[in-house]
């Protein structure tokens, strides 16, 4: 089991070049990427936007490519004229609100559109570079969510094992419930004496009304459901969707037991099993 949630970095060094990686991602229905990349890999975009849906299938990813000089001397070009521009709005409205110019100038030269490092076409060894970062970002980002799986899972069996064990606790009440509801019936029966009843009648009918409040169905499609989330858990693939439906059908057999419990102690049961299933649906969002 993994989770949505990840975090992973890497840098790769080329030349005098050092490529960083960064990618976090967080829950989403669907693979919604955010690629921020220096304009010199532009032309890879789509190639990182693949190697992130491929490895990563979904959630919200954010993906974040900077590059940085290890040396010091790469040479870059300077759009003058929109460099000029911008310092002089910049430090008008600077004064306006009687801020600092104190970082203007690095700001300006950290834009794309004012600065570009000098590049005559991307290197061979250079996207390698750039795509064994990413390659390792999602690597490590891969591992945080492996971690925080493990977690999940163990939050699970414990819900999962607490709805199994209150649902259990429902069995004794089965034994007396019904004669009781029988026993009810009958009484109220004898209250109203002037009306004449077919007791073979009366005997189909209670039948047929105890059969409809009997939940032994019930228990045991839970408990089928609850060893299919076990081993849907287990297993391999991605699962969140699935284990999804699972709890919807949970959910279904939990209702239904407390609709048919007419029971005040079983109602309170049935109450802590709903509470426990909706843990899990809130926890469900975040598995992959």
């Amino acid at each position: 089991m993994k989770s949505m949630t990840g975090y992973g970095k890497a840098v790769e060094s080329f030349d005098t070049k050092n490529i960083t990686v960064e990618i976090k991602t967080l829950n989403s229905k669907q693979a919604d990427i955010n690629v921020r990349i220096p304009p010199v890999y532009r032309s890879k975009e789509i190639e990182i936007n693949n190697i992130l849906k491929s490895r990563l299938e979904r959630g919200k990813i954010d993906c974040f490519i900077t590059l940085s000089f290890s040396k010091g001397n790469a040479k870059i070009d300077i759009n003058e004229n929109l460099f000029k521009s911008y310092y002089c709005q910049l430090r008008k409205m600077t004064e306006q609100v009687g801020a600092t110019e104190e970082y203007l100038t690095e700001y300006l030269l950290k834009r794309d559109d004012v600065s570009q490092s000098e590049q005559e076409g991307l290197d061979t060894k250079e996207e390698e570079a750039l795509f064994l970062a990413v390659n390792r970002a999602v690597d490590a980002l891969d591992e945080y969510r492996r971690q925080e799986g493990e977690a999940l899972e163990k939050e699970f069996e414990k819900r999962v094992g607490i709805i199994e064990e209150l649902s259990l606790q429902v069995a004794p009440f089965e034994q007396n419930r019904v004669p009781q509801i029988k026993a009810k019936l009958l009484s109220r029966l004898e209250e109203l004496k002037q009306i004449e009843v077919d007791s073979s009648r009366l005997e189909q009918e209670l039948i047929y009304y105890l059969e409809k409040l009997d939940i032994t169905e019930e228990r045991t499609r839970l408990a089928q459901h609850i060893k299919y989330f076990r081993e849907t858990m287990n297993g391999q693939e991605s699962m969140g969707k699935k284990l999804g439906f699972i709890t919807q059908e949970m959910g279904r057999e939990i209702n239904t037991l407390g609709s048919k419990s007419n029971d005040a102690e079983m109602q309170k049961i049935v109450v802590k099993m709903k509470d426990e299933l909706e843990k899990i649906k809130e926890q469900l969002a975040n598995v992959l």
